[in-house]
């Protein structure tokens, strides 16, 4: 985390969840590790540029793992760490105020089995 003085805790918090993507990946990791490609996937709006920033971005502030598998061709997933699984009330909390102000939305991958 940037050297700064905080004015507000919830400044802190923006730092490291904060902007478009970073809650939406947090997000779909909470269930189980992905791969890049099911990421990309799951998130159709994010450019392959945005989503390796922002995947490095929540790996340095410690939300993330990456894990690179020896493997031909080589296989990496993404997951939480115990970090990034402390910030799973807040997507919660996010997931259910977005429902509760869609009602009767059916959200791109949730029609078939609803994860939330």
């Amino acid at each position: 985390m940037r050297e700064a003085k905080y004015h507000c805790p919830v400044e802190v918090t923006l730092e490291v969840i904060g902007g478009k993507w970073r809650c939406v990946i947090l997000w779909w990791l909470r269930q189980e590790s992905k791969r890049f490609s099911e990421l990309k996937e799951l998130i159709p709006g994010i450019s392959q540029k945005i989503l390796t920033q922002q995947l490095r971005e929540l790996e340095t502030h410690g939300l993330i793992r990456r894990e690179v598998y020896q493997e031909k061709p080589p296989r990496v997933e993404y997951s939480l760490t115990p970090l990034g699984e402390s910030v799973r009330p807040i997507t919660d909390l996010m997931c259910e105020w977005g429902k509760q102000r869609m009602p009767g939305y059916e959200f791109g991958y949730m029609k078939n089995s609803d994860p939330f």
